[in-house]
C-alpha cells in the first residue's frame, strides 16, 4: 500500500512542495529535494550575516594563545540530552520493523510516512523499556503520563510534527552513580536526571556530495527513543564524557538498547555555558550536536568552553547566543524556545496508566547495575583500575563472574582477563563472546598453574590455544604431555647437565657474576621444554651453584 502512495505521490509532487521530487533508485523510494532560488537566498542571507559578524569568529590557534591563564576564572555548566533508541522488534506506532544498514525506504508505511488517516498504535514494550530504564537511574515514575506532539518541520519528519513528551514525562527527578577513571584523577561522582521521557525518531538525510540535494530514508522515522536529560552538573569535558559512558553502560546491562554510538543508536547534545567563579546565575547556554564519541563529547566541550571564555575576556560576551552549533565554528541554527515547538496532547493516543504491580514486577526483574557491581568488585579487593576495566563491559563481567564462581581466584583471574585475554581480543578485534575460551577452563587453568601442575608458561602457550580452538586444559595437558617436573631429581640431573656444558660461565658466577644465574635458570628451562617447577627448579640451581668446586 505504502508504494501504491508513494507512486501517487510522486505522479503529482508540485502539490506536495514545489522543490521536492521522488524517484525509484535501485529498486528503493528516494525523496529528493533540489536547491531552489529560495534556499540560494537563504545561504547568501547566511553567508551576509556570518560576515557581519566576525567576532564570533574564533581560531583554535588563537583559542589556545593564553587561555589557561584566562579559563580558571570561570566555572563551566554542563548538561547533557541523550537519546537512546530502543531494540524493540517494531518501531513505536506501527508494526514496521527496523533494522540498521537496510535499503533506504524499505521498511515504512502509512503511520511512519505520516500520510493521511493513519493512526499511531503503542508498543508495549516502549512503555516497558521506559520504567526499566527510569527504575535504574533512580527516578521518580509517573503513574499517569501522556504524549504530546511537538511541532517543528524538516524534511525527515513527514508529519510535521514528533510524538514526543513534554510537561509530564515518564520518569524525572534521578541521579546516577559513576567513577572516574584513575588516569583523569579519581573519585566519586553523582550526576542528576531531570527526566527520561519517550519519544520517537524522525528520518535521515543523505546530502549528495556537491549538496545540491538531499534525499530522504524514513526507514529510521517512528523508531521508539528515550531521552535522557541530566541535570547541569557536569563542569568538564571528562566528567561529561563519562556521564555519557555511565549512560551507554546502564542502557546496554538492561538491554534495552545496544548504545552504539556509531549506527546513533546513542547520540549525545551537549549544552554548554559559563560564568564567572562565584556567579550563582547561569551563562547563556550553546547546545553542540551530532557528536558521536565519547572522546569527541570531551574535546568539543573544552572546545566550546575556550571559545566562550576568550570571547567574554575580550569584551563580546554579548556575542553569545542560545544556538545550536556543530564542532567548532559552524552555527546550525538560532535555538527554538518551548513555544515554538507549540505542544499539544497528543490526541490520538490515549494516556500511558501504570499500575504498581507492574512497576514492581519490573523492578524485581532489573539486573545487578554498573554501579552495583563496581561496589562489589570493590569490596572483593580489586583496585579502582581493575574494578572500571571489569565492570565497563557487561561481558567481560559475565566472563568474570562465571569464572570465579568455579572456585578461580579473584586476582589471578583479573590479571587473565586484563593481561593475556584483553590483548588478544584488541589484536584480533573480537569480543569476549567471540573467543572459545569458556570461564571453566580458564578457571581450570588458573588450578593447573597454582597447584603447580604446569607452569606459567606453559599456561600461556595453553591459553592461547584455548582462545583460538576451544577444548579444554587437563586434555591439553595429557595430549602435549605437558605436566611440570617435580621431581627433584629429574630437575638435578637437568642442572648438572647445563653446568658442566658451560664451564666457562660457571667460572664467571663464582667469580662474583651472580646476574649470570639467570642463564642458567633459561637453559634448564629451555631442557625440560618448558616443564621444570619454577621454584623447585632454582632451589637446587642455587645450591649448585653455591656449593664448592
Amino acid at each position: 500500500m505504502a508504494s501504491i502512495l508513494f507512486r501517487n505521490i510522486q505522479t503529482h509532487p508540485i502539490l506536495l512542495y514545489p522543490s521536492v521530487l521522488f524517484r525509484r533508485k535501485n529498486g528503493a523510494l528516494y525523496c529528493t529535494m533540489k536547491s531552489s532560488s529560495s534556499s540560494t537566498t537563504q545561504t547568501q542571507t547566511a553567508t551576509q550575516e556570518k560576515q557581519q559578524n566576525p567576532q564570533t569568529k574564533v581560531s583554535p590557534q588563537t583559542q589556545t594563545k593564553g587561555i589557561d591563564k584566562r579559563i580558571k576564572d570561570y566555572e563551566a555548566i554542563i548538561g547533557i540530552e541523550t537519546h537512546v533508541q530502543l531494540s524493540t522488534l517494531t518501531k513505536a506506532f506501527c508494526g514496521c520493523p527496523y533494522n540498521y544498514g537496510a535499503q533506504p525506504n524499505t521498511s515504512i508505511c502509512p503511520v511512519c510516512m505520516g500520510l493521511p488517516g493513519a493512526l499511531p498504535v503503542l508498543n508495549s514494550k516502549v512503555i516497558e523499556f521506559a520504567v526499566k530504564l527510569g527504575l535504574a537511574l533512580n527516578c521518580k515514575l509517573s503513574f499517569n503520563s501522556k504524549f504530546d506532539r511537538k511541532q517543528y518541520f524538516y524534511p525527515d519528519l513527514p508529519k510535521g510534527y514528533q510524538i514526543s513528551q513534554f510537561d509530564i514525562p515518564i520518569a524525572s527527578n534521578g541521579y546516577v552513580d559513576l567513577d572516574l577513571p584513575v588516569e583523569f584523577g579519581g573519585g566519586h561522582r553523582r550526576f542528576g536526571i531531570t527526566r527520561v521521557h519517550m519519544e520517537e525518531d524522525a528520518g535521515k538525510l543523505l546530502h549528495s556530495g556537491n549538496g545540491s540535494f538531499s534525499q530522504v530514508d524514513l526507514n529510521r522515522a517512528g523508531v521508539p527513543l528515550l531521552e535522557i536529560v541530566s541535570e547541569p552538573d557536569m563542569r568538564n569535558g571528562i566528567e561529561a564524557a563519562e556521564y555519557a559512558a555511565e549512560i551507554q553502560r546502564v542502557v546496554r546491562y538492561l538491554g534495552i538498547s545496544n548504545g552504539n554510538m556509531q549506527e546513533g543508536s546513542l547520540r549525545c547534545d551537549v549544552n554548554v555555558s559559563i560564568r564567572p567563579i562565584g556567579q550563582s546565575e547561569f551563562g547563556t547556554k550553546v547546545e553542540i550536536k551530532n557528536l558521536n564519541s565519547f572522546s569527541s563529547v570531551n574535546r568539543a566541550i573544552d572546545f566550546e568552553i575556550s571559545r566562550q571564555v576568550l570571547l567574554h575576556s575580550q569584551g563580546q560576551g554579548n556575542s553569545i547566543v542560545q544556538e545550536t552549533r556543530l564542532w567548532e565554528e559552524v552555527t546550525m541554527r538560532k535555538k527554538e524556545g518551548l513555544s515554538d515547538y507549540r505542544y499539544f496532547p497528543e490526541p490520538d493516543l490515549p494516556e500511558v496508566i501504570l499500575k504498581k504491580e507492574y512497576v514492581d514486577s519490573i523492578q524485581n526483574s532489573l539486573p545487578e547495575l554498573p554501579e552495583m557491581k563496581r561496589r562489589r568488585y570493590e569490596n572483593m579487593g580489586l583496585s579502582m583500575q581493575d574494578v572500571l576495566f571489569l565492570a565497563n563491559d557487561i561481558n567481560v563481567a559475565k566472563f568474570f563472574d562465571a569464572t570465579i564462581a568455579k572456585g578461580a581466584d579473584v586476582k589471578l583471574a583479573t590479571n587473565w582477563i586484563m593481561g593475556d585475554i584483553a590483548a588478544y581480543m584488541k589484536n584480533e578485534k573480537v569480543s569476549i563472546n567471540d573467543i572459545k575460551l569458556s570461564p571453566r577452563e580458564l578457571a581450570e587453568l588458573i588450578a593447573s598453574i597454582k597447584g603447580g601442575t604446569i607452569s606459567g608458561k606453559i599456561g600461556k602457550e595453553i591459553l592461547f590455544e584455548l582462545i583460538e580452538k576451544g577444548g579444554t586444559v587437563k586434555g591439553l595437558i595429557e595430549e602435549k604431555n605437558l605436566v611440570q617436573i617435580v621431581d627433584p631429581a629429574e630437575i638435578e640431573k637437568m642442572v648438572d647437565k647445563v653446568l658442566s656444558e658451560n664451564p666457562n660461565q660457571l667460572e664467571q658466577y663464582r667469580a662474583g657474576k651472580t646476574k649470570i644465574q639467570g642463564f642458567f635458570a633459561g637453559q634448564v628451562m629451555k631442557l625440560s621444554k618448558g616443564k621444570a617447577n619454577p621454584g623447585l627448579l632454582n632451589k637446587i640451581l642455587q645450591q649448585k651453584l653455591n656449593a664448592s668446586s
